[in-house]
This record gives C-alpha cells, structure tokens and sequence, in this order.
C-alpha cells in the first residue's frame, strides 16, 4: 500500500541518489473556486493534473475526488512507494509529466528541493498550516502528522514492560524479542533523530544492536501483524498502523497494544508529510490549487475522518477521538532537522540493514 516504504529496493535506490546527488497556525484556507484564473487568465477547470503520491491510497483518492468536485481540475493519480516516486522524480528531471509530489515525509521532499525541482508555494497556502510543519523554503507545505510509536505484544507473549526509550532496543535483553522494517520510508527519520541524540557513532552502536536483537520485516504492515500473533514483542512503527490493524482485526482479534515514548525521546518523533508543486509542471495553477485544498478545512476534514488515522495540522480541524492530542506526544520536528535522510540511509547502509 502506497504510504510505507515496504520494498528495500525503492529506499536503497534512493539512498544511491541521496549519495550522489545531494552533498499552532492560522485557520484553514478556503477552498479553490472552480473559476480561479491562471497567469495567462484563463481558468484552470477542465486542466489535468498529475500527481504522484507516496501518501495513503485511498485518502488520496478520496482527496482527489472531492477536489475534482470543487475545482473542475481533474487529477491523475500515480500512487506508490514516495522513495521510488521521488528516484523517478529526480531521474525524469524537468521532463517528468508530475505537477504534484505529495509524499510521507519530508526527506523526500527535501531532495527535490535541494536538486531545484520545485516551485515555491503560494504563501496563502503556507500560511494555512503553522510555519515549522512545511518547508523552510517555502518549496512545500505540510499536510498532516504522524508519531513514531511502539507496539507490543498484548498476549502471553509480554513478559517485560516496553522499553522507556527507543534506545533502550538495542541493549541485550531485547534479543531475539524485537522486529524491525529499516526499509521503511518512516523508519529513517527515527535514525536521524537517534543522530541528533547520541550522536553518528552513537546511533551507529544502536543500529548494530538492533541487528543482532531484531527479526526483519518488509513493511510496518508486516511487523504490526508479526508483533499482534506473538511472533515478536514489539516495534517501533508510525502510530496509524496499529489503529489500522485493530479495524481490521477487530478488538477480538487484536493482541497487542500502542505505547508512546516520552517526551523528548528520539522515539517520540512527530513528523509531517508534505505535498510540492513540481517547477517544471505544464499546470502550474491547477496545482498550486491543489495544494491550497489540501490545507483547507474540508480536505483536512477528510483527512482527519479516514482511515489513515493521521493528525490535520489546520487549526480548529481535530483528529480521531482517539488518537491521543498531538502535543502529549511531543512537538512536530522541524523538517530543517530531519534534512535530506541521506545520514541516516548512509548508516543504515554501513550497519547492513540496507543493500
């Protein structure tokens, strides 16, 4: 499902180009009238936009739905892995028939920028969500969050407590315990913030010790799945897999439960995902439009109604009741600090768990 970065060879294809290629806000904007005018005066309806997404399937899809229904502007849709889209992204270059990049996390995003592939953002638009959750650049604007999160094994399983931080996982006694997804688009961020904790070397030391302690999954999916059948007792994953799993299992059958870290712990990492307008995209306007109904108050009404269970950034648009409130868990990271991920990847890379 687009929305993870399940496969390793999409994140280890984009971890090459990193290497190569690169060294609360205000209320809701309304919605883009159908009748908005482009620079050369004519209206942007009837217009196609591509958009590649590396965001939930079907919420995209229903994004885009209702911003056909509001704007005229039709919209189609390549969903997949953002890593891949994003390697797609800087190998078509300014011949790629993108208008929009709406990806998971803002590393991705943060490539394109600093290769000078996208355009600025309306500044009505980023001024609908608060100023630290989009670019410093102003080249893209925050969406909606998520949290870093541990599940654990509800069942016989659980024997211990979960670990009070996220670093406590690479210490001995979670041998053979632990499962792990290091392809995961969502997993390199948490590296960084280990970086900015304990340092290179540090995080380094904690990445070997989740190798020796950890059983490898493919995807968070995967690993939720593993941890809720007893085959592990825990994991770190973005909070939304475990509230997906529990719909689809049911409370019968789901066996395990979501633990956050403490504030200011690595593991208590808040991020956003984030959505560009592609500079060289032949509808400029029509997707300017977009990302301006992304920020506004129906889109994040829909966001924050779906099943991808994330966090709207507009203020006065509240998450599911019961997600816990986001300032609980800690404040969002500021995209400037989480940077290109090529760090991370490297280390990643260096301790064998990426090709």
């Amino acid at each position: 499902m687009p929305g993870s970065g399940r496969f390793v060879m999409p994140i280890s294809v984009l971890a090459v180009s990193l290497l190569v290629l690169t060294g609360c806000g205000s209320s809701g904007t309304s919605t883009p009238a159908s009748g908005a005018s482009t620079e050369s005066g004519t209206s942007p309806a009837g217009q196609t936009i591509t958009v590649y997404s590396g965001q939930h399937e079907q919420t995209v899809k229903a994004l885009a739905a209702d911003f056909e229904k509001r704007s005229g502007i039709k919209v189609a849709l390549r969903s997949g892995d953002e890593a891949e889209l994003a390697n797609q992204l800087l190998q078509e270059g300014k011949a790629s028939p993108a208008d929009v990049f709406y990806a998971e996390n803002p590393p991705a995003l943060t490539v394109l920028e600093n290769q000078g592939l996208l355009a600025p953002v309306q500044a009505d638009t980023l001024k609908a969500v608060p100023a630290g959750d989009s670019s410093p650049k102003g080249d893209w604007v925050g969406v909606s969050a998520r949290t870093a999160a541990f599940v654990a094994a509800g069942g016989k399983g659980a024997v211990t407590a979960p670990p009070a931080s996220v670093l406590d996982l690479a210490k001995p006694e979670w041998k053979g315990r632990l499962g792990i997804a290091p392809s995961e688009t969502d997993f390199a961020p948490v590296v960084t913030e280990v970086i900015k904790s304990a340092g290179t070397d540090g995080a380094k030391k904690w990445l070997e010790g989740l190798k020796a302690n950890a059983k490898v999954y493919q995807s968070n999916e995967d690993l939720s799945a593993a941890v809720n059948s007893g085959e592990v007792e825990g994991g770190v994953v973005d909070h939304y897999y475990w509230y997906r799993l529990r719909d689809e299992k049911t409370a019968a059958g789901t066996h395990s439960k979501l633990h956050y870290f403490a504030k200011g712990d690595p593991g208590a990492l808040v991020d956003v995902s984030g959505a560009a307008v592609l500079a060289a995209g032949k509808h400029q306007q029509a997707a300017q439009a977009f990302l301006t109904y992304l920020t506004s108050t129906p889109a994040q009404q829909l966001i924050a109604s779906s099943e991808s269970y994330e966090y709207p950034l507009v203020a006065g648009v509240k998450g599911k009741s019961e997600l816990p409130p986001l300032n609980s868990i800690g404040s969002v990271v500021a995209p400037g600090d989480l940077g290109d991920g090529k760090q991370a990847l490297q280390l990643l890379q260096d301790t064998g768990l990426l090709a």
